[in-house]
């Protein structure tokens, strides 16, 4: 499918899945998820040694496509160059060279951005026109265990800065958003371990998307 017929990053939750995972293990947790209600995806880059990334990214491809889900790989966007298996690239920085990026892959992607609570990357975000922002991390979490953790204020601030959609992550629950929510705007959550490690993922992404539209319905 067409990467112009596939739906925009609006919001909801936003899956990062770990490629260090056992593939038949990870294929099995995510399409039960996906069935239940993912609205993007995002293969971590956390790859094994010698691992075959491009057998690897076909066999997530597979199942997001069947639920016309976005698949984003993080920062190798090289790995667009040749392959129609994914629809576009995270960056956990500031690209040195994106309009380099641009004419390289040479078709439309969907790119977004981590911000640890810099402003300036969420400024550089809105005037290329990403897909959306990710702020990493509201909470301590061993996943984002490298990122630094950002206040409800610094999001409050993104939100009169841009109209992208502004993603929360690091430690995000089904039962901490809607506090989350009260103090600071967001339009979805991104998780790893919060589903992945959970024994039924499609109750878990259930647990989340339901958490998401109470905090419309509340506030």
């Amino acid at each position: 499918m067409d990467i112009m017929d596939k739906p925009k990053i609006t919001g909801g939750v936003y899956l990062v899945v770990d490629p260090a995972m056992d593939r038949s293990m990870l294929l099995s947790k995510l399409a039960p998820a996906l069935k239940a209600g993912i609205n993007a995806v995002q293969i971590w880059g956390n790859w094994l040694p010698h691992a075959d990334k491009r057998s690897y990214i076909a066999a997530v491809s597979g199942l997001c496509r069947a639920y016309k889900v976005p698949l984003l790989i993080d920062n190798d966007w090289e790995l667009l160059l040749d392959s129609t298996d994914l629809d576009g690239v995270h960056f956990d920085t500031i690209p040195e060279n994106y309009p380099e990026i641009k004419k390289k892959v040479a078709r439309p992607f969907l790119a977004g951005i981590t911000c640890s609570g810099d402003l300036e990357i969420v400024r550089w975000a809105d005037k290329n026109r990403l897909a959306y922002v990710s702020f990493c991390a509201m909470f301590p979490s061993i996943s984002a265990g490298s990122c630094t953790i950002v206040m409800p204020s610094t999001v409050r601030e993104a939100r009169c800065i841009t109209d992208l959609p502004l993603f929360v992550s690091g430690g995000i629950t089904p039962e901490n958003i809607l506090s989350l929510r009260k103090l600071t705007p967001f339009d979805g959550v991104a998780v790893i371990s919060g589903i992945m490690s959970a024994d039924d993922t499609s109750l878990k992404v259930s647990a989340y998307q339901s958490a998401l539209n109470s905090t419309i319905h509340n506030l």
